[in-house]
Order: structure tokens, then sequence, then C-alpha cells
């Protein structure tokens, strides 16, 4: 199979196709015959050096995300059979012919969904929904903050929040980006280069809020939490 490696670091022509041995799946694994896959900053920051790899996973082959095609499963595999439309997040090796990934790691691809899209979604996905709904624990009707709503975190956070019906606020540097984040769903956008938002939402209780941001953000989350409200 062919696989992308990184020969040293630094920019994309350290990257080389090379060849290796398609490998095979164990008991809990699925071997996916990749059609996409996704590129995130970690990549980047990988193949400049200033990313080491997760403990196991290859640190010359790049790529923690896939879509394609079910080419293998393991004995221990039940929700997969060979030739599903399958999308995965890995711990890298995805940009290759084939790579495995856990059974509890991979999801369905979505009717109406091209590859291309589904390559795009684990990373963003499983970062919500693990972060939001289950350490956050959102519910319906509760008002749910995101720092952020235009990145793709952000703009995932939203989508999902407002499909599990909660009420969206975000912030963002532009007005542009306020368009943006108001078409995915936000009711309510600050933008944090013209107005501090723990100051325009002061009356606000926020029951979740999710925050990449940090620093000087932490004691301006924690005024606006609701009781019982959770900050991650």
């Amino acid at each position: 199979m062919k696989v992308v490696r990184i020969t040293t670091f630094g920019g994309p022509e350290v990257l080389r196709v090379e060849q290796l041995r398609i490998p095979c799946a164990g008991a809990s694994q699925v071997l996916i015959q990749v059609v996409a896959a996704g590129v995130n900053r970690p990549d980047v920051f990988q193949r400049k050096g200033h990313y080491p790899a997760p403990a196991g996973a290859p640190a010359d082959i790049l790529g923690l995300e896939v879509a394609g095609y079910v080419a293998e499963v393991g004995k221990a595999v039940t929700a997969f059979q060979k030739g599903d439309r399958v999308m995965a997040l890995l711990s890298g090796g995805g940009y290759s012919s084939y790579v495995l990934a856990e059974e509890g790691c991979c999801l369905r691809v979505p009717s109406g969904l091209s590859m291309e899209e589904a390559a795009s979604l684990p990373e963003n996905l499983y970062t919500v929904w693990h972060n939001v709904f289950e350490c956050g624990g959102l519910q319906a009707g509760e008002k749910f903050l995101v720092h952020g709503g235009a990145g793709g975190i952000g703009y995932t956070a939203i989508q999902l929040a407002k499909l599990f019906g909660a009420e969206v606020y975000t912030t963002v540097s532009t007005r542009e980006k306020a368009a943006f984040v108001r078409a995915l769903g936000a009711s309510h956008i600050v933008q944090y280069t013209e107005a501090d938002f723990s100051e325009h939402w002061k009356d606000e209780q926020m029951d979740v809020i999710l925050d990449s941001i940090g620093g000087t953000y932490f004691e301006k989350n924690i005024k606006l939490l609701a009781e019982e409200g959770r900050l991650v």
C-alpha cells in the first residue's frame, strides 16, 4: 500500500510517498481502505517537529481522521462488516491507502455525505460530543456558550447544540464570522474585538461553557455560570 511519510521535519516538501505492507486487523480493529483523509493542525505541527505522536501511533505517518470502505474486520468486531462505508478517528497513520482503526472509533458515513466530507468530521465531532455532551452534560433548553465559534470546534459545537435544543451563545472576532455563526444557529453573538463578553452577558446564566482559550477567560467564565453550571 502507499503511505505518505515524514522523511525529516520541515515544510510539505519533506513528505514522500512510499510503499508498506497492508496491516492485518486485530481482534477489535477494522481495516479501512482509505478514500479520503482529513488534514488537521496537529498534522502540520507533527510534520514540523513540534507535536510528538501519541504513544503507539506511527511517528512518521500523519493522519488523524479518514473515510473509506471496510476491507477487513477483527474477530471481535460486531458493528461493521466488509464493504461498509465508515469514517474513523485515529491516533495517526491516516495518510495511507489502508489504515487500522478501533471499532469504537468508527462511525458509519451517513447517506448524502461524500467521503471527502466524512473525512473532515471525526476529529471535531468526537471532541465536541465528548466535551459538550459527555463531560458538560448539555441538555435541551439549557444555555450554551462556546468561545471561538467560527473555528472547527466552534462551528461543530454550535450546530450540535442547536440540534439538541440548546440556546447557543458564542464569541467571534469579526462581523463576517458573526454572520457565519448566526447562520449555523447561534442566537447570541459577541464580537470580542469590540466588547467584553462577560460584561455583555453579565445578566445571563450559562449552563455549559466550552472554552479553548483559557487565561483571562477563566474567571469571566466562572462569573457567567449558572448554579450547577459546567465549564469545560
